[in-house]
């Protein structure tokens, strides 16, 4: 690391909204140099230490790239007259600037710190333009300390930019009263980095702000894997391992944060649970909604399922099985139905046949589904249009508020919902306050799946409460029995070890037994770069993707990720920051809701171009071409390899899943089973059979502590006895 000292000679590019600039520096002790990186607020004639690292970059030079930073006041009255004329401070320019250096001398920056009333004291300066000058000093000065306090504290500028978008000139105040605040109230801040200032300030281990902070934080991190809410002996002993402290000494903060309104607790089967107020809110507007649809009339529909099914049959030149059938006539006359079923049952049959049934009946018919691509194929394969769930509900990432909500309802007859398991309790509170009393509602869906990404676990409690009208389709249709890819699938969700193909024999399903980790690891590089796109035609970048249970080790996201990149895209354009580096010509995955942006968690894309310069990069999420600042690009990763978690909603011609008894948290038999079904065309499984027996006979899933299938017990007892 190099440590640069000097003078602000001119700011060639400075970007106000993510605190990104290029700037001329003049060191003390040398020629003049560029610096680049995360220098909020720096202007023409500030004085800064820089710490960062040197690189050449191929149009501009040789450039700093800053870490941290501190400003050093200047100690000359030219120095501090150059300073005061360029630092934007409402009521100084380059003439008042100099009358106050006139008056004051050295010691002007001291007169607006600690004497401002002074000011009046200079020539064509009054009460009004000195207050100005009062309130824009301390604007400036408030960013400074900010910068300076948090980065002594290994923070980084990123995040002193966030602070004092939130908390403006008293930043440094909030900080150091509570820097746990931070972590609360700062997305992208966590509990550990908030800690260490806390711990740094002496703030003792039980102090209330800490353990309060350390609560939100577990039940934050629980609903981040899928949890609504928490037992409190679960709370009490996770947070008591994170803070370093008992159990008993949580209850008081646990109260405490209850009379705050930031948890709230209620009775549950085994004691008492706690909920962060958004999600207690989801899972009680979810089972209000659902509970309506259950007991309210629907619109009547002249409608004779005996006539209009086997029309359908016949114009489409198919023949629905029993269950197909039962299914279709519950789906056009009933409220509320759940269709759930593995791939080749069908289910995409049943939603066309309804979708061209109602067409005829001028019924208005919305379909949605929770991804982008779940939504493109559901279009494709029913002929009407579908969209996201968030386009439907006519979101907007100004507001961060929905546009149709339960005061201005969708104008639909009927509503269809692909992909449900994928549908989280927030979503699902939101989608349904958007549905009319007299909408019928079709959830499609396979509950054998990974439950959604986030918190809650809607299709599986639906299902399992036995509440709701549910078809579950078993039968693999002709069209798909001859599949490997579809036979597997159902034999792995019955605990069954899959079917090998002959040997010799072309077809889509594969295993290839690698004990080895580094041996799986180049057969399955071997199989993405060569021998699939030579024997089966198919783009390596575009149409294959590999899948892992994990993030790390040989055989984890990481690694083959940087295998693949080096392989398929070994060099061109590049943009490298921290330890990131994105490449033109990558295959890249955006890992949160960007709404702003329209693009969201799993959309995957390649990047088109990069401009190091100013820290872009855009990227073509296969038609939607989107500018990435370099705020934006914390959300995006390298795409190659990714989990089977983040490959939920999508299909890929060809997959190839490194599944081995070295990933140290054992995959469960509907990991394995999801991942299967990602594959169109082809899938391989690469590795030990050792894990594969394992994954096949691990019917254990982990349990999401959630209430909805209780509420909606308790609320259809409740209507029930009020009638």
């Amino acid at each position: 690391m190099a440590v640069v000292e000097g003078a602000v000679s001119r700011v060639i590019y400075a970007n106000d909204e993510n605190g990104w600039a290029v700037i001329s520096i003049r060191p003390d002790d040398g020629e003049t140099l560029t610096a680049v990186g995360s220098l909020l607020g720096v202007r023409v004639g500030d004085r800064l230490r820089m710490t960062g690292s040197w690189r050449r970059h191929e149009k501009y030079g040789r450039q700093l790239a800053v870490e941290s930073f501190v400003h050093i006041d200047p100690t000359t009255k030219s120095g501090i007259r150059k300073y005061l004329a360029s630092a934007k401070i409402p009521g100084i320019g380059p003439v008042t600037a100099e009358r106050l250096v006139k008056r004051f001398g050295t010691g002007t920056l001291h007169v607006l710190e600690h004497e401002p009333d002074r000011l009046t004291e200079v020539p064509g300066i009054g009460p009004k333009t000195a207050r100005k000058i009062r309130e824009g000093w301390s604007k400036v000065r408030g960013l400074q300390e900010i910068m300076v306090f948090l980065q002594g504290h290994g923070v980084s500028p990123s995040v002193a930019l966030k602070a004092y978008k939130k908390y403006g000139s008293t930043a440094l105040k909030v900080v150091r009263d509570n820097p746990y605040r931070l972590a609360g109230e700062l997305f992208g801040v966590g509990f550990l980095t908030a800690d260490r200032i806390g711990r740094n300030l002496g703030i003792p281990v039980d102090a209330p702000q800490r353990l309060e902070a350390g609560l939100l934080y577990v039940l934050a991190e629980a609903a981040g894997n899928g949890h609504v809410y928490l037992p409190a002996n679960v709370l009490r002993k996770r947070a008591a391992e994170l803070l370093e402290v008992e159990p008993d000494e949580l209850v008081t903060a646990l109260n405490t944060l209850v009379q705050k309104g930031l948890v709230v607790s209620e009775p549950v089967d085994d004691g008492e649970g706690f909920w962060l107020p958004r999600l207690y809110k989801a899972e009680q507007r979810t089972t209000e909604r659902l509970a309506e649809q259950l007991t309210s009339e629907t619109a009547k529909i002249d409608i004779d399922t005996g006539r209009a099914i086997p029309w359908y049959e016949r114009t489409s030149g198919i023949t629905l099985g029993d269950v197909q059938r039962r299914a279709l006539a519950e789906a056009l006359t009933g409220k509320l139905l759940i269709i759930t079923g593995g791939p080749g049952t069908g289910k995409t049959t049943l939603i066309r046949g309804l979708v061209q049934i109602l067409s005829r009946k001028d019924q208005t018919i919305l379909l949605a589904a929770p991804t982008g691509r779940a939504a493109k194929r559901l279009s494709e394969t029913t002929g009407l249009a579908a969209r996201t769930i968030h386009r439907l509900l006519e979101f907007n990432p100004v507001t961060r508020t929905f546009g149709r909500c339960r005061e201005t309802p969708l104008a639909a007859d009927v509503l269809v919902i692909d992909e449900v398991s994928m549908l989280d309790i927030e979503l699902a509170a939101h989608l349904l306050d958007a549905v009319p009393p007299a909408c019928r509602i079709v959830f499609v869906g396979d509950a054998d799946q990974l439950p959604s990404v986030g918190p809650g676990d809607f299709l599986r409690d639906l299902v399992g409460s036995r509440l709701v009208p549910v078809v579950r389709l078993d039968t693999i249709y002709r069209q798909s029995a001859g599949s490997l890819i579809v036979v597997n699938a159902h034999r792995i969700n019955r605990g069954e070890m899959p079917l090998l193909p002959e040997s010799g024999r072309l077809t889509d399903f594969y295993v290839i037994n690698r004990d080895d980790p580094e041996a799986a690891a180049k057969t399955a590089l071997d199989l993405a770069t060569h021998r699939i796109p030579a024997r089966f035609r198919l783009d390596p970048v575009d149409d294959i993707q590999v899948l892992a249970p994990m993030h790390r080790g040989e055989l984890g996201v990481i690694e083959m990720n940087d295998r693949l990149r080096r392989a398929l895209n070994p060099s061109g354009p590049e943009l490298v920051f921290g330890s990131r580096r994105f490449r033109v010509g990558d295959k890249v995955m955006q890992i949160r809701n960007n709404y702003e942006l329209d693009i969201y968690n799993g959309d995957i894309g390649r990047v088109s171009t990069i401009d190091p310069e100013n820290l872009t990069v855009t990227v073509d999420f296969q038609g939607h071409v989107v500018p990435l600042a370099r705020e934006d690009l914390d959300d995006l990763v390298l795409a190659y390899a990714v989990t089977i978690h983040k490959s939920q909603g999508s299909e890929y011609p060809a997959v190839i899943i490194l599944l081995h008894h070295q990933h140290y948290v054992m995959p469960e038999r509907n990991l394995l089973y999801t991942a299967v079904t990602r594959g169109k065309r082809l899938v391989i499984i690469v590795g030990s059979r050792r894990a594969l027996v394992r994954a096949v006979s691990n019917a254990t899933h982990r349990i999401r502590y959630t209430r909805l299938a209780a509420r909606l017990t308790g609320a259809l007892a409740d209507r029930s006895r009020s009638t």
